[in-house]
């Protein structure tokens, strides 16, 4: 059965996307079946991995509305073990049809029930706030990894991030682990960098991954050309973080108990 996981933070360009896009790409060229699941209206994870999102008759917003089967919705990529549930901005529209519904939160859970024998992984690569989008990821989730931008304010959110978590937990999803704490955008000429992974390993300790994701031109070139960082330089140090991120993760660095999370 699949671990699923979701890339959250509601603060916006900390890596989310990279990350989501990335770490699917560097399981799957492990052989590990794994599923990229756009949960932004957005949709830059569906173009991130090569689909183009004007092109495409179905998407997750008609799997979360009950319009087609789940199975129906998925697309294949350029690697042979990575498939994904491609987004377009018709998913904006989901809070306001879900509204009124009972249950609206387990949507995406309900969705993903009947897949998830079919998968290692499913990633659910979230909106940048705490929309119902991304309840219902968490709702649907094994663990939480979190990106945390090495930048000035970069802890400042992360609270109330983990306090929606702790609700989640007492209300809808009492197994959501903290899969750990991702440090991006780290440039080590900086003694802002350094700062605040000093910070972040002082206070969340051994929920901090290992792995760093450094500032990376060719990790912000490569969305453009809709391919992950290993397939469009395998030798860059992006390819290389994401994949000992992906070698963490095998491991089983995402099985973190939430009660390690001090507030």
């Amino acid at each position: 059965m699949a671990h699923i996981i979701s890339i959250a933070n509601q603060k916006g360009g900390v890596g989310k996307t990279t990350t989501a896009v990335n770490l699917s790409a560097s399981l799957a060229i492990s052989e590990k079946r794994t599923l990229l699941v756009d949960c932004d209206p957005q949709a830059n994870a569906t173009t991130g991995i090569g689909v183009d999102k004007t092109g495409i008759q179905k998407t997750l917003y008609n799997g979360m509305l009950g319009e087609s089967d789940v199975k129906s919705i998925i697309v294949d990529t350029q690697i042979e073990f990575l498939k994904v549930i491609p987004s377009n901005i018709e998913l904006i529209g989901f809070e306001v049809e879900m509204m009124s519904l009972a249950d609206r939160e387990k949507v995406l859970k309900n969705l993903l029930a009947g897949i998830r024998d079919s998968f290692d992984y499913i990633i659910l690569d979230c909106p940048p706030s705490l929309s119902l989008l991304t309840v219902n990821a968490l709702t649907a989730s094994d663990s939480l990894l979190i990106p945390l931008q090495c930048e000035f304010y970069a802890l400042e959110g992360l609270g109330q991030l983990l306090h929606t978590v702790k609700r989640i937990r007492q209300s809808l999803n009492p197994g959501l682990k903290i899969g750990g704490i991702l440090l991006t955008m780290y440039d080590k000429r900086t003694n802002l960098s350094m700062q605040v992974a000093e910070d972040a390993e002082k206070h969340f300790r051994n929920l901090v991954f290992k792995t760093i994701i450094h500032r990376s031109v060719r990790l912000g070139e490569a969305p453009s050309f809709g391919k992950p960082i290993i397939l469009y330089d395998a030798a860059s140090t992006g390819a290389r973080s994401y994949v000992n991120l992906a070698k963490e993760i095998l491991d089983g660095a995402v099985s973190r108990p939430f009660k390690n999370v001090q507030f």
